[in-house]
């Protein structure tokens, strides 16, 4: 089924938080009622255009894929229905976890980003729970628990900082940068090599 659409955002070959950046730019320059496509490549859009459109009160309308790209449909909501954008006001820097993470103290570290770029490098000791997956799989976190959240630029764990928030988690910090920027130690899983 054809959708029609009235404005078309290629994000395809980009990566967190670059579609996203994309698509606020575009919706803004849209009337009420419009739908915006995103065309993505980056597997983690799925997640994020979803939950950023929940966050900014447009109404998320589908995904559809054709071969590796996604199609993301976006309809901008009415002025009295758009939220404004809430940035998590309790943030640590990449270098600020480091020390903690050299301490002694237990630190619970949420790693919001997809399997596979955990799979790849990840923060010692984290949990990844995928942002798509984090308002149905809450309950694997104690809410007493601090909680530092990262994601590979900031975007999608201040997103799954918000969504906590509202399931009445109070002791969080989203980490900024991220792993785009991490220069600490990290884990990876061995993968063998392809002959």
């Amino acid at each position: 089924m054809d959708i029609k659409v009235d404005r078309v955002v290629d994000a395809k070959g980009l990566a967190c938080p670059m579609p996203i950046v994309r698509t606020k730019k575009a919706i803004n320059e849209l009337d009420a009622g419009q739908v915006l496509e995103l065309q993505a490549t980056d597997k983690g859009s799925v997640a994020d255009i979803q939950a950023w459109a929940k966050s900014t009160g447009h109404q998320f309308l589908g995904t559809q894929q054709e071969d590796k790209v996604y199609r993301h449909y976006v309809r901008k909501s009415e002025p009295d229905e758009i939220k404004e954008e809430i940035t998590f006001p309790h943030s640590v820097r990449n270098d600020e976890l480091e020390r903690l993470l050299d301490g002694e103290q237990k630190i619970h570290i949420l790693d919001v980003r997809e399997p596979a770029e955990y799979a790849f490098v990840r923060l010692k000791g984290s949990k990844n729970i995928p942002l798509g997956d984090l308002e149905q799989r809450a309950d694997e976190l104690n809410p007493e628990d601090k909680i530092y959240i990262v994601c590979r630029t900031g975007n999608r764990s201040n997103l799954a900082a918000n969504l906590l928030t509202e399931k009445g988690f109070k002791n969080l910090k989203n980490v900024v940068p991220g792993m785009s920027e991490w220069t600490g130690s990290v884990e990876r899983d061995e993968f063998k090599p392809l002959n």
